[in-house]
């Protein structure tokens, strides 16, 4: 397997990132991990991104090329480097310690989409990694990339996963994946950090002029900031919303382009509780799900520190300054949508608040609880157990205040299906114990159409069995 694979996509191949200099990256191929790569699924929507016949999952040399055992035919693959500060320390180079950009494809639509291999091996960023992926953590990337993008959320996309055959060793030994996802950009905060504390403003001049030139023509340093900080402000509303804990806010982690990248220890939430911690290993609760904007905040602040030496400091100050703003908007709209709410009333953010304490008190599932409002009865009420009281109280506050507005369309606003992590566990145990697929499958297609009501799937939108109850993750996931 030493030649190239040629891409059958309608794009053009074109090494873009490349253009910026070798300060930004280091060129190598993939360590070719494992020892026969086995495609397990492949996305179709994710390929239309790149203009990539489907038809291409049949061949045995693409899941090749997925696993880094073949190189893209006219594409050098690289790994990024960059730093950061993690769990709000400042951590120093890290880079692509298991990750690689493959290929660039510009589709026929003119936007440039990175195809990266994450679980490919060491590159020179691994530090005291071993640049593999388990198959655990690259299943739950590969289903929730794709169920947050059908939740309408920025993300990146996962465009195929493929088996290594190796056994990967963490708390135990595991089965080994490399999972191929799709990006307009895996530039992060941490790219301009690193070149800022390195003291080579021109490489953060450079990177920020990429960056603008071919996602944000037209716009100065200072609108460049200020549109960062857009993006991310409506990212983490849009997480705020559907009650989605990203985990490790980490600089390093941080797109950008306003993206949700790099799935770790994530979690949807079962019961609503605001101080929801995803990541077993976050013992101060740092990244708990309350303190998602503010640390976006924290990180936006970084991000300026590091722009400090190009942007003017009023003009960092000031758009930085309108993240809580511009934040509030997009979540008070967002939540407003969740309860029908579509013409304006005085009383609406008392009543949106009074709804999440309630859920709070009485540990009321968040995805059902607002997915059966429209058909509220005892049922709907006897989730809120102890809060019960306060919840039909409500009811009837909110029945009297949507007796004028058009609920028809609420189901099409609140999923009724999440990637629970009971969910995603259900695939991995089949996958892992059993080599079976089809739950994978199963769980995809659903993901793939949150709002629909799959009778024959209900079990899926349903809080944790007993046995699946207390599952934890961490950063190893």
């Amino acid at each position: 397997m030493n030649e190239a694979f040629r891409l059958p996509t309608a794009g053009t191949l074109e090494n873009h990132f490349a253009r910026l200099g070798e300060d930004f990256f280091t060129v190598l191929p993939a360590e070719k991990v494992g020892v026969r790569p086995m495609l397990l699924h492949a996305n179709p929507a994710a390929a239309a991104l790149i203009d990539l016949d489907p038809a291409v999952f049949s061949d045995p040399r693409f899941a090749a090329a997925m696993a880094g055992y073949l190189p893209l035919e006219g594409f050098q693959s690289l790994a990024m480097v960059y730093s950061g500060h993690q769990f709000g320390i400042w951590a120093g180079q890290l880079g692509d310690g298991r990750a690689l950009l493959i290929g660039q494809v510009r589709n026929r639509r003119g936007e440039l989409w990175d195809i990266q291999l994450k679980g490919s091996g060491r590159t020179p960023y691994s530090r005291f990694g071993d640049g593999r992926a388990v198959l655990r953590s690259s299943i739950r990337e590969y289903l929730c990339s794709e169920a947050m993008a059908r939740l309408g959320i920025s993300t990146s996309r996962a465009l195929s996963l493929v088996a290594t055959g190796e056994a990967v060793y963490r708390e135990k030994p595991e089965p080994g994946a490399v999972i191929a996802r799709l990006a307009q950009s895996h530039v992060r905060f941490g790219h301009f950090e690193h070149f800022h504390y390195a003291g080579k403003t021109g490489q953060v001049r450079a990177l920020m002029d990429h960056v603008i030139a071919e996602h944000m023509p037209g716009l100065d340093y200072p609108a460049f900031f200020g549109e960062v900080v857009r993006r991310t402000a409506v990212m983490i509303a849009h997480w705020q919303a559907v009650g989605f804990a990203h985990g490790v806010m980490n600089t390093d982690n941080m797109s950008i382009l306003g993206l949700t990248l790099d799935y770790g220890p994530f979690g949807f939430m079962d019961a609503y509780d605001p101080a929801f911690i995803c990541n077993h290993t976050d013992e101060q609760g740092r990244y708990a799900v309350i303190n998602q904007p503010r640390i976006a905040h924290w990180n936006l602040r970084a991000l300026a520190v590091a722009l400090s030496r190009v942007v003017p400091a009023q003009a960092l100050v000031e758009e930085l300054n309108r993240f809580e703003a511009r934040f509030a908007e997009q979540y008070r709209a967002l939540m407003r949508a969740k309860l029908g709410l579509m013409r304006e009333d005085e009383g609406d953010d008392r009543l949106i608040g009074d709804l999440l304490a309630a859920m709070a008190k009485g540990r009321a599932d968040y995805t059902l609880t607002f997915r059966e409002l429209p058909r509220a009865d005892a049922s709907w009420l006897d989730r809120f157990g102890a809060a019960r009281d306060d919840a039909e109280a409500w009811l009837a506050r909110w029945r009297t205040r949507v007796d004028a507005e058009d609920l028809s369309g609420l189901d099409k606003v609140n999923p009724k299906y999440v990637l629970r992590n009971w969910v995603a566990e259900t695939a991995i145990r089949a996958a892992e114990d059993h080599g079976d697929l089809a739950p994978l499958a199963r769980v995809f297609r659903l993901l793939q159409a949150p709002y629909d009501e799959h009778p024959e799937d209900a079990a899926f939108a349903q809080p944790p069995p007993p046995e699946m109850c207390g599952l934890q993750v961490s950063c190893s996931s």
